[in-house]
């Protein structure tokens, strides 16, 4: 009874933080649009949080976000699957898993940071002809209105995070999963070890029985 009620517990907990985080990406995204005001005048330094991640992360806060979840979501059921001891395909799944959304956060910074600076040379540009008729202050400008900075602070973003959920993964499942792996492949070598064993103590009966006296161990 106690492992069902830990399991409900912790998929309690896991849907709630889901929830929230839903919750608060689509408030996010809402006022990146402009359909809704969100302002947190009594926590200042969440203001400029906020403020920040408008300014350096747009909506790329949208697909960081849910590779986020998931990969919070896929260690915790690696973890979980590693302290029940599940066979090995649950667990090489459950890493796989985490893997890929780890992959997925570094690859949403890179092109997110290719379709930003696409756009930002774009609008630089503008209309065919007019080129030269502009400075290069002017068109640096551009580039910044056209989101140049926003694209390669998603870069950074993307590559810290990956890093990050790399060293969590290592520091919260690393020595368990070494741990497993090594006693997964050690018992075929365990199971052979004593089969000899048990031959070799039937050879020495055999023996034992025909002469009359005890046989020598294999290798003496």
């Amino acid at each position: 009874m106690p492992a069902p009620r830990s399991g409900f517990l912790e998929g309690l907990l896991i849907g709630a933080a889901v929830t929230l985080a839903s919750a608060a990406l689509g408030l996010y995204v809402l006022n990146m649009l402009g359909l809704v005001a969100v302002s947190v005048i009594h926590a200042p330094s969440v203001q400029h949080l906020l403020g920040w991640a408008y300014r350096n992360l747009g909506l790329s806060l949208l697909p960081f976000g849910a590779a986020g979840v998931l990969f919070v979501h896929s260690l915790t059921r690696l973890r979980a699957r590693l302290a029940a001891g599940r066979p090995v395909e649950e667990v090489a799944q459950a890493e796989h898993l985490v893997d890929v959304w780890t992959s997925l956060f570094f690859g949403i910074g890179v092109l997110w940071t290719a379709i930003g600076m696409r756009s930002a040379l774009l609008y630089a540009l503008g209309e065919p002809g007019t080129l030269g008729q502009v400075g290069a202050d002017a068109i640096l400008q551009r580039l910044v209105d056209g989101g140049i900075l926003l694209a390669l602070s998603t870069t950074i973003f993307g590559g810290a995070g990956g890093y990050l959920m790399r060293v969590w993964k290592a520091l919260t499942v690393g020595a368990a999963l070494k741990r497993y792996y090594d006693r997964l492949y050690r018992g075929p070598g365990d199971e052979v070890q004593a089969t000899l064993n048990s031959i070799e103590q039937h050879l020495k009966t055999l023996v034992t029985r025909e002469t009359g006296h005890a046989a020598p161990a294999l290798g003496e």
